[in-house]
């Protein structure tokens, strides 16, 4: 294990779909390429069983029908200001003086920007990051509207390719392949509650808990830090294994065969990051994958740096 990294072998690429042609509509396009994200038009939605588009009302649930009823509320609303009941103990009320501060002092301000942003956008990166609420990535490293593709989980966790579908593998698909973006950025932090359930959890175990089902994607983490650490305390042990945690998802992030090519094309970068909010630290490193490097591996860090 070089440079705390977990080695693994990537696995057998799949060849990717074929992207959408031009001015093609969404249904001949659906499964086919780039998707587009924020087409809030209304659409129906059929059911194809055995290569038909008949639609089985029996598959209509409680929950659409109420969900529904929901929209056409926001939708036959009368933007109105009327005086909001109990207002004064309105958690909201701090975020809308928030927000309009955020319109005189950034939006109209930018007007220009924000309006192209409307149009498209072009992010650099992509982020993975965790959903605690003290590691917010656009706060910590300062992102601008348009510049951070992002998503958040529990434990900033990047699953196997042979994982299925999830939301980061959705994110990372459209980031990858639609926004092309040029870097990924995987960032782990201190005290990650996360981390220390999946460090606590043992392999014997059986549990119904969706958050020790979905830590369990960085068991391999687990497993490199009781080798590599196992002679420290736990709070030692989960620090090292927030660290290894990202080495190993910046490896799962190989196993996605768009990924591992636009890598191989020097097209696209992985880089982790670790924010420890104790001391207000950023460590940045970034992935080398490529075949022959020293000792036989395919994997190296580079550029690794802190910022204190």
């Amino acid at each position: 294990m070089a440079n705390g990294l977990l080695l693994r072998a990537a696995s057998p690429c799949l060849r990717p779909a074929a992207a959408a042609t031009a001015g093609s509509s969404a249904e001949s396009s659906q499964g086919h390429g780039a998707v587009t994200i924020g087409d809030s038009r209304t659409r129906g939605v059929a059911l194809r069983l055995g290569g038909s588009n008949r639609r089985d009302l029996s598959f209509v649930t409680k929950a659409s029908r109420d969900h529904s009823g929901l929209t056409r509320q926001l939708l036959d609303f009368q933007h109105d200001t009327i005086e909001e009941v109990g207002s004064e103990h309105d958690p909201f009320m701090g975020l809308k003086a928030r927000f309009m501060d955020f319109k005189r002092r950034n939006y109209v301000e930018n007007f220009s920007n924000y309006q192209s942003l409307a149009e498209q956008q072009t992010p650099k990166f992509m982020v993975v990051a965790c959903a605690d609420s003290r590691v917010c990535p656009t706060g910590i490293l300062g992102f601008q509207p348009g510049e951070a593709f992002t998503v958040r989980n529990v434990a900033n966790l990047v699953p196997p390719y042979e994982h299925g579908g999830s939301e980061t593998s959705a994110a990372l698909e459209f980031a990858v392949n639609t926004l092309e973006v040029e870097n990924v950025l995987v960032v782990g932090h201190s005290r990650c509650g996360g981390i220390q359930a999946l460090m606590s959890m043992k392999d014997d175990s059986t549990s119904g808990s969706f958050i020790k089902n979905w830590v369990s994607i960085g068991k391999s983490a687990r497993l490199s830090t009781e080798a590599a650490a196992g002679n420290l305390g736990f709070e030692m042990q989960c620090r090292h294994c927030e660290k290894e945690s990202i080495n190993s998802s910046l490896l799962n992030l190989l196993t996605y065969p768009w990924i591992e090519k636009r890598v191989n094309e020097g097209t696209l970068n992985l880089h982790g990051g670790y924010y420890n909010f104790i001391d207000c630290t950023f460590e940045k490193w970034t992935l080398v994958y490529r075949q022959g490097l020293e000792g036989g591996s395919k994997y190296a860090i580079k550029n690794r740096s802190t910022w204190s």
